[in-house]
């Protein structure tokens, strides 16, 4: 989930992302029309808060980061960079009642001010803590 802020504010959306390990930056393909509340935070240079998270039972891993998204240059864009998006998620372009060449996708980078994550391993047992205990 990306969150975006101006002023006082906020916008949040979900994602596709890559993630360059050696230049530590998180890589964005978004997606937006060009009239869209999305297009307009994003033209602003917000400061976002990107939130991603896997569970692969038992573990839960998260990484909070936060800084500033630029967005890349078409003439800016190698080989290698574009690899980086390689593993992303394409989003289904059938959801947004627009036809694909009315559509602006962009590649942006945030490279982090702040990056945090965590890992749990987490403990199950064999019983429901929703379930309501039964009435004997």
């Amino acid at each position: 989930m990306l969150s975006l802020a101006r002023e006082d504010e906020p916008y949040a959306i979900p994602i596709s992302y890559g993630y360059d390990t050696e230049a530590r930056r998180f890589c964005l393909r978004l997606v937006s029309t060009p009239e869209s509340e999305k297009r307009r935070f994003l033209a602003s240079s917000p400061h976002a808060r990107l939130v991603v998270y896997e569970e692969d039972d038992p573990i839960y891993r998260n990484v909070v980061t936060t800084g500033t998204l630029n967005e890349v240059p078409r003439d800016e864009l190698t080989v290698d960079y574009i690899e980086q998006y390689g593993d992303a998620k394409r989003p289904l372009f059938e959801i947004w009642g627009e036809s694909r060449q009315d559509l602006d996708i962009q590649l942006y980078q945030l490279e982090p001010d702040e990056l945090s994550g965590r890992r749990i391993e987490i403990e199950r047992d064999d019983t429901d803590p929703y379930e309501l205990p039964s009435r004997g």
